[in-house]
């Protein structure tokens, strides 16, 4: 897929990685700090807080210009529900406008009244490429309305899907999307960046703190 550039980031995420940043180099001087001289909790107190806040300020309108790889800004409720649309089973029974929600990051799918488990289960796994997919399908004891429901999604999603991407939770099953392109791109620069600019400005930290 060819890399396309959709909507930025926006403020919120510019200034939480901007903050991300600033965490690691307090962290670092925190430690410097408590090395050089234990007793001054005080500085060390405030090389931990300072530098999120300051790097939140300082980069995040910059960082919030960065845009989002087109496959990122789509609905994935919209795109579910749409897909899923072929395996709605009518009024009181499994429906994709009642049976599928969003929190905004993840996808909610409850599996209870449907027929076509594997069916939907399969779909959703396409969207789950990109998307985080929660099947929501109760304990799977013999209390449960459905006690078998759990172990045929699970069945289905462990068939399909690598053990890295699933983790099963109380009442769900949980699948997470595979890290695209982009992102590696992304979390490999940042790393690199970091991986310079931290031994370096550690370095000047403690030939100044040990004055």
């Amino acid at each position: 897929m060819a890399d396309e550039d959709g909507a930025p980031v926006g403020l919120t995420m510019g200034f939480q990685a901007g903050g991300l940043i600033g965490l690691y180099l307090g962290f670092s001087l925190a430690t410097i700090s408590v090395l050089t001289d234990a007793e001054n909790i005080q500085r060390t107190i405030s090389l931990m807080c300072l530098p999120p806040f300051i790097f939140s300020l300082l980069l995040g309108p910059f960082l919030a210009r960065r845009r989002k790889p087109v496959i990122l800004t789509k609905e994935p409720l919209i795109e579910a529900r749409e897909k899923l649309s072929k395996y709605n089973e009518g009024q009181g029974k499994w429906r994709t406008l009642s049976h599928i929600s969003s929190d905004g990051m993840n996808l909610r799918i409850d599996m209870h009244n449907l027929t076509n488990v594997e069916g939907v289960v399969d779909g959703a796994l396409e969207i789950a490429e990109t998307t985080t997919v929660k099947f929501i399908v109760g304990r799977g004891n013999h209390k449960s309305s459905s006690p078998e429901l759990r172990n045929r999604v699970l069945k289905r999603v462990e068939d399909k899907v690598g053990v890295l991407r699933r983790s099963r939770k109380a009442k769900s099953i949980e699948v997470n999307p595979i890290a695209s392109h982009e992102y590696n791109a992304y979390q490999n620069k940042l790393n690199r960046m970091l991986l310079i600019l931290l031994p370096i400005v550690s370095f000047l930290a403690w030939l100044e703190m040990r004055n």
